[in-house]
């Protein structure tokens, strides 16, 4: 038998060139679509036989139910593989575009380190002054083409995990530590409560941290733009816990920030989201972060969820399984 057509009717390996999930793609929906119009036939024969006395006008009916409902299956699971096929190109595209555009924003964040360092030539302080909106700018660009770069292998299922044992307690104290100048300068306090000796996890110590910085960074910044919506006699501040509960360890970070309004906290953790309330202060973001940390924990087996209410604060969790020995 030719390769070629082994390929075509392995239908495992016909999704996996989409990078969707087996229930999602179209060969696997048609032929689930062709079980379902079978068992179809064969229930309005049986029904048929007991109404109608000529056999051949039941085989007429059932043969055009039969063709009608497997041109409508036709049509539709064609839409649905233009449909990927679209997903999957666009993924190819933001990935190889991505990629193309890192190198540069490297090579230009350089020379403009170097310009500032002064090496090549005085620099006055208005060109120093430019020459940091610049630094900021292309930070925020390769900061960008990282999250798309992330997201174009989550969809593509290529992320890599490098699974380990790891404490985090550690791991939280330990991206905590270089957080605090970050919230100090903002005059904001962060209290942390790690429980002790707690079960270690078993996963990407990396991605986890991704996670947790990205959850961080969204209180910290988020709380910067909280002074109309939060009691001016409240101290700003995020709360952080570390617990183990059951057999999984918990992750929490509750801050009293401007909060999700309710009617957004459904598409929260959708690519390119971004609540209203976010939107009317200009805030830097590409609506990633939240999209990759879900997808990251949902990866390493665990949950994650959150509690908001607008100008109130919002408390954003997850949960890991426990190290099984």
């Amino acid at each position: 038998m030719p390769e070629s057509f082994y390929k075509q009717i392995n239908i495992i390996e016909q999704c996996k060139k989409y990078g969707i999930p087996l229930w999602q793609c179209p060969q696997f929906l048609f032929l689930l679509m062709g079980c379902v119009i079978m068992a179809t036939s064969i229930t309005i024969y049986l029904i048929g036989s007991h109404y109608i006395s000529d056999p051949e006008i039941i085989v007429l009916i059932v043969l055009f139910l039969a063709t009608f409902l497997i041109s409508i299956a036709f049509v539709i699971v064609q839409s649905f593989e233009r449909l990927a096929e679209t997903n999957r190109l666009k993924s190819e595209f933001v990935s190889i575009v991505s990629h193309q555009i890192r190198s540069p924003l490297t090579n230009l964040k350089w020379i403009v380190e170097l310009l500032m360092s002064g090496i090549l030539g005085k620099i006055e302080e208005k060109q120093t002054e430019y020459f940091k909106i610049l630094k900021e700018n292309l930070e925020r660009m390769q900061e960008l083409v990282s999250e798309l770069l992330t997201v174009s292998r989550i969809e593509a299922t290529k992320l890599v995990f490098k699974k380990e044992e790891f404490s985090m307690e550690n791991l939280v104290r330990d991206l905590v530590a270089e957080f605090k100048p970050i919230a100090k300068s903002s005059n904001i306090k962060i209290n942390m409560d790690l429980e002790k000796n707690a079960p270690k996890v078993y996963t990407d110590p990396f991605q986890i941290l991704q996670v947790v910085e990205n959850l961080l960074y969204n209180a910290i910044r988020y709380m910067n733009f909280a002074t109309d919506t939060v009691q001016k006699d409240k101290e700003r501040e995020i709360n952080i816990k570390v617990y183990h509960k059951n057999s999984h360890i918990f992750f929490e970070i509750a801050d009293n920030g401007i909060g999700i309004p309710k009617e957004d906290q459904k598409y929260i953790f959708q690519k390119f989201f971004r609540a209203d309330n976010v939107r009317r202060y200009q805030t830097n973001g590409s609506g990633l972060g939240l999209y990759i940390s879900k997808n990251i924990i949902e990866r390493s087996g665990g949950k994650i969820g959150f509690e908001s209410r607008e100008g109130i604060g919002t408390t954003f969790w997850f949960k890991l399984p426990v190290c099984q020995k």
